[in-house]
């Protein structure tokens, strides 16, 4: 494991990194979503769900064997299933150069065993937020927040670029996908709803999840758990 900078102390004080982004905008979402984007380092919360995807993994079977290819792991998986069992947790904290973070491990349980998603989100500059994925963090988008008329978020994900050692890769559009996420929370059925599509120009849709999950606050030591923390951590955007 690298060794980092120890992050100065954290404020719960602080605004959300989402409402930071977001400015006025963010009182137009739900009240729910709101909440669920307050997490703030320092607050001693942490965020937990549970919840079942109509639909999650690669739509594309063709695709499936390439996926093993990409050198990021636990991020885009060679699954594709229905009615697959997910669960979700949130850590707000600081990073190891004391950005502002949220780090998210999704679990999809597939018939065939387990998936693991996760990701780092930072806020890398005023109003920028910097979405890394994978174990080593070494795939890299901007995140383009808005809100809806009817106060649901949505989350883009356009500029990715691939961290290899020293080397930065953007991109290039003939192989970049772009990730369009939406999430609302449904008063019909007192759960989260999510729906995200990873789109690549020139094999359309490459990866989905799309579902809805419970999800409340837990008290945390502000300590990211050992499966939470990653291979390494990404200062680059």
């Amino acid at each position: 494991m690298d060794s980092f900078p120890a992050p100065p102390p954290a404020s719960s004080g602080e605004d959300s990194i989402y409402r930071r982004v977001l400015g006025p905008d963010f009182e137009r979402l739900q009240p729910q979503l709101q909440e669920y984007f307050s997490g703030t380092p320092g607050s001693g919360i942490c965020g937990e769900g549970t919840g079942v995807f109509e639909t999650a993994g690669c739509p594309r079977a063709w695709l499936r064997p390439l996926l093993a290819l990409i050198p990021v792991s636990n991020a885009f998986f060679p699954d594709y299933g229905t009615q697959i069992p997910f669960s979700i947790r949130n850590y707000p904290h600081l990073d190891p150069w004391g950005r502002p973070s949220l780090t998210a491990v999704r679990t999809f349980r597939f018939p065939r065993g387990e998936r693991i998603f996760e990701d780092t989100t930072s806020l890398t500059g005023p109003g920028e937020l910097t979405d890394y994925l994978g174990r080593k963090r070494n795939l890299a988008t901007n995140l383009v927040l808005s809100v809806t008329e009817e106060g649901h978020l949505l989350m883009d994900s356009p500029g990715s670029r691939l961290f290899l050692g020293p080397l930065r890769l953007p991109l290039p559009a003939f192989a970049a996908a772009d990730a369009h996420v939406e999430q609302w929370y449904d008063a019909a059925t007192g759960t989260f709803r999510i729906s995200t599509r990873v789109v690549q120009r020139q094999a359309g849709t490459v990866f989905v999840y799309d579902g809805s999950f419970t999800y409340g606050p837990r008290d945390w030591n502000g300590t990211l758990p050992a499966d939470a923390v990653p291979a390494r951590w990404e200062r680059r955007h």
